[in-house]
């Protein structure tokens, strides 16, 4: 496998290698009926579990542009090891197991591995004889393996086993991949959204192969489970809705006491705790960073935005004006900062329905805008202390 550099050092190949099993293991896995399982690194690179209980270990190769599979090539009998090993340990001809080869090259017009295609028709006496024949004239060391492994079945056996072995030549490359699964699931998901969907889509089964190659997870991973985080990602991208990707994150070097921007003085001011100062600056870190995103991927509507934030204003402005109508001219700074809690307590509980689409419902959103609104330069277009801007000039020079 070439690395593209000319490098024989390089861990390119290896590096591809490893990247190819969790990107082939979906491919395949959402080819086949929801029922079926995987497993990555199990008894082999990868090991299918079917829904009657039978299992496909299948040995994958990406090879570099060009490559040929020969009577002589390590990629097969090394796969053929494994194999006769499983085979003999899972009771030979009462196995349920089948073996699979998923290579990138092809195989050599002349080679009896041609014998193993998936179109090739079963095994017959001949095609032993070819695989025999093959392994007598290799004094290779994996080879000579395979030979003691091999003939230490009966005839029977022998041909049972290489009957259970299908090749796929000339599979999809690593980089072919991404559009496979595009085109052949992706089919309800807007055009413009289907790469947003996927790079989504297979974040999440990089986690979770992670995670069973870590051991963390032991059962398989199964094609269900990858049809119901399709549609649900694919239903964030609906006209209705917006993805939400920021849930949990949080920026780096936190500190309510020393924070200088202009959302976290003003609660500052009304005396919030350091408790609530932090998770309105997580919200404001989320809901900035969500905007970002949902811009780089071209998700909003021209001047969406702009309508979203100019009904959270007049929103705020009538909440605003209830809770300081029955403030005086004299009242004490006291009352002021008690309406400026409770103006502030309003839009943190009590804007849920204020959604930006209607089944956009996560929390740091609403409250979030609230705080990029309260941090607007030169003037906040929200406030919460009700003389805030009447103090405004004082607060940005950092007095309280």
């Amino acid at each position: 496998m070439s690395s593209g550099t000319g490098d024989k050092f390089s861990a390119g190949p290896q590096g591809l290698g490893y990247i190819y099993q969790p990107r082939m293991a979906l491919l395949k896995l959402l080819e086949e009926p929801e029922r079926t399982g995987v497993l990555i690194e199990g008894q082999d690179d990868l090991e299918f579990i079917l829904e009657d209980g039978s299992r496909s270990l299948a040995s994958l190769k990406h090879r570099a542009h060009g490559n040929r599979l020969t009577d002589l090539s390590t990629d097969f009998w090394k796969s053929a090891r494994i194999w006769l090993e499983r085979y003999a340990a899972s009771g030979k001809s009462v196995s349920n197991l089948r073996f699979f080869l998923f290579t990138t090259g092809a195989v050599a017009e002349n080679s009896f591995l041609k014998q193993f295609l998936q179109d090739a028709e079963s095994m017959k006496e001949g095609n032993a004889q070819s695989f025999e024949i093959a392994l007598s004239e290799s004094s290779a060391k994996i080879v000579a393996e395979v030979e003691t492994s091999y003939f230490g079945l009966n005839e029977e056996e022998r041909t049972d086993f290489l009957d259970r072995i299908t090749i796929f030549d000339a599979s999809p490359r690593i980089t072919e991949i991404p559009d496979l699964l595009s085109d052949r699931l992706l089919r309800t998901v807007r055009r413009e959204y289907r790469q947003s969907v996927m790079e989504r889509l297979e974040g999440w089964w990089n986690d979770l192969a992670i995670r069973q190659i870590a051991g963390e997870r032991t059962d398989p991973i199964y094609g269900a489970e990858v049809s119901d985080k399709l549609s649900a990602i694919a239903e964030e991208y609906r006209s209705d809705n917006l993805p939400i990707t920021f849930v949990g994150k949080q920026p780096a070097g936190i500190d309510p006491d020393t924070d200088q921007r202009l959302f976290v003085k003003q609660l500052r001011l009304l005396g919030t705790s350091a408790d609530r100062i932090q998770s309105a600056i997580i919200d404001y870190y989320r809901a900035f960073e969500q905007r970002s995103s949902w811009a780089r991927e071209d998700l909003l509507i021209p001047g969406e935005m702009d309508e979203y934030e100019n009904r959270l204003v007049e929103e705020w402005k009538r909440y605003k004006a209830f809770v300081v109508e029955s403030l005086g001219t004299e009242d004490s700074e006291e009352k002021l900062l008690a309406a400026g809690r409770e103006i502030f307590r309003w839009a943190e509980f009590e804007t849920s329905n204020l959604r930006i689409r209607e089944r956009v419902t996560e929390p740091y959103v609403v409250r979030g805008a609230f705080h990029i609104l309260a941090n607007n330069r030169p003037r906040p277009r929200v406030h919460w202390h009700p003389k805030f801007l009447e103090r405004v000039e004082e607060v940005l020079e950092g007095g309280s």
